[in-house]
């Protein structure tokens, strides 16, 4: 009975759909993160009569035919890449995106990891690091100053004791992608080029396609949350719908194998 089968392929996708529902739920208060979507295809079908086939031997057609469906499956759970609020921390160093980009991180090993999350700090060297101790590239040495500043277009302006006018100690870079749904998640809020994203192309802040910075804001999680209750209620119904197909057949075998 084919019902079985298909009706376990559907519990299985709507499981799927509510482990993503629930991961974008957990990281509502996540600096900087992009809330996922699962999206599902329809598996191979098989032709019990053939669309368009010959129905007889004078040439006539089959207009419809007959085709059986076997099921759904996972097709992708892609990253949606729309701006979240801005949220004011009154933080020197949290530093928000507005627009496109990404900060660029040098993670222990070398290799450069690319971030929305602007929650920045200072290391015992007075380079500006993540929570983790990452450095933000390129890498800025902010001395000991009585104030910082960082505009829109990215421009770090330190004014040290003893002087009036500040000086600029260094210049913060974004990275664009043109398929940011393919960058490849590490945790901690950073994500890695992939060869589906493509090479990063990195620029100013304000220049052309790259956005702008504001200092003494983070940007929120781009997650809506009586939107994703709603997708976890219907992911629910229709798990229990598929539930209901395989009791259905079940008990439709039960009345076959009690035939006497």
């Amino acid at each position: 009975m084919r019902s079985l089968s298909i009706a376990a392929t559907g519990m299985l996708a709507q499981q799927l759909n509510v482990e993503v529902i629930s991961n974008n739920l957990a990281n509502m208060n996540t600096t900087g993160y992009k809330r996922q979507r699962a999206e599902f295809q329809d598996l191979l079908y098989q032709d019990m009569r053939q669309v368009g086939a010959n129905s007889s031997d004078t040439g006539t057609i089959v207009p419809a035919g007959v085709q059986l469906g076997a099921g759904v499956h996972s097709g992708t759970v892609y990253r949606i890449t729309e701006q979240g609020s801005m949220i004011s921390t009154e933080n020197r160093l949290d530093v928000a995106i507005e627009g496109r980009g990404y900060f660029q991180i040098r993670r222990p090993d070398g290799t450069t990891a690319y971030s929305r999350a602007g929650a920045f700090q200072l290391s015992p060297t007075g380079e500006i690091v993540t929570a983790d101790g990452y450095t933000l590239l390129p890498a800025i040495t902010v001395p000991n100053a009585t104030e910082i500043a960082i505009n829109e277009s990215g421009q770090v302006m330190a004014k040290l004791p003893g002087q009036t006018a500040p000086t600029n100690v260094g210049q913060i870079e974004l990275a664009l992608f043109a398929n940011d749904g393919g960058l490849r998640a590490l945790g901690d809020n950073l994500f890695e080029e992939t060869p589906a994203s493509g090479s990063p192309t990195t620029g100013t802040p304000g220049t052309s396609g790259f956005g702008t910075l504001l200092q003494g804001f983070l940007e929120s999680a781009n997650v809506n949350a009586v939107a994703e209750i709603t997708n976890l209620i219907a992911a629910q119904r229709a798990y229990e719908l598929n539930s209901k197909v395989i009791e259905t057949s079940d008990q439709m075998l039960g009345s076959i194998t009690n035939m006497r």
